[in-house]
């Protein structure tokens, strides 16, 4: 392993930055910085092009060969070894993985109207929701999610460990103006509602589309509801009123995903 600083103190001024980037989306927002926890995390990021700004790890992390490799393979990144009960604060896992990132945040740079496949979120507060969709849409092959700015933090550790890294092939945008987006995407937007008669599967999802996703709870506004130019509802034989926002997501996408590939 190449060298390494070493932090036993919680009052070092590096640390305490750390620790208000992994507790603080302000923070995290104000920086455009984020902490990505685990080597699953940082294979992804890597895998994407980008590299980390600074590799850090517990006093474990030594035992263990996927950490080990991972560092060898950021041989020229700064890197720092952490006592572990500190590394414990950072990490929100029980059994901390014994590896952290410090990343810069993806820039999204694509118009609307350049995007193909997108998500509109309104109001998914829910982190494992939140980082469940930036998954599937990832894998069905979006290029864009937009979030209302009463979404979670989609940066968070919570988010980023359901996201899977998903979000490092998907441009997001956060504190998006969903109605603005709607009339800037020249493509068909797709809205679910319970009372639509229009199947999912008889919808035509080819082309340039977007699907508007609302509130786990309170479901889309009347607002970005009027903004969709379809309404549909997934068919369900079950006796369930209706699915969470995560499951109802990756059924469209999915759906668009099979009708884009025949």
């Amino acid at each position: 392993m190449s060298e390494f600083k070493r932090i036993t103190s919680r009052d070092n001024p590096f640390f305490k930055s750390l620790l208000k980037l992994s507790s603080s989306a302000r923070e995290r927002g104000a920086l455009g910085q984020t902490l990505l926890d685990g080597t699953h995390l940082l294979h992804a990021f890597l895998d994407s092009g980008r590299q980390p700004l600074h590799l850090l790890f517990n006093e474990q992390a030594g035992q263990n060969s996927e950490i080990k490799s991972l560092l060898s393979r950021c041989a020229e990144l700064p890197k720092t070894q952490l006592d572990d009960a500190l590394f414990a604060q950072l990490s929100e896992l029980k059994t901390p993985n014994g590896l952290l990132a410090l990343v810069d945040m993806p820039v999204p740079a694509r118009t609307p109207a350049q995007c193909q496949f997108i998500l509109l979120l309104e109001d998914i507060q829910d982190p494992g929701n939140l980082g469940s969709i930036l998954r599937s849409a990832a894998a069905a092959g979006c290029d864009a999610v937009f979030l209302s700015p009463a979404c979670a933090d989609a940066w968070s550790p919570k988010v980023l460990r359901a996201g899977m890294g998903g979000h490092f092939v998907l441009d997001i945008y956060e504190n998006a103006d969903l109605i603005q987006i709607a009339r800037e995407f020249n493509g068909k937007l797709l809205a679910a509602s319970l009372q639509a008669e229009c199947s999912l599967y008889a919808c035509d999802l080819r082309g340039k589309l977007g699907f508007a996703v609302g509130n786990e709870g309170a479901g889309l506004s009347p607002t970005l509801q009027a903004a969709a130019q379809q309404h549909f509802i997934i068919p369900m034989p079950g006796k369930v009123e209706s699915l969470n926002a995560a499951a109802a997501t990756a059924v469209c996408v999915f759906e668009a995903l099979r009708q884009r590939s025949i």
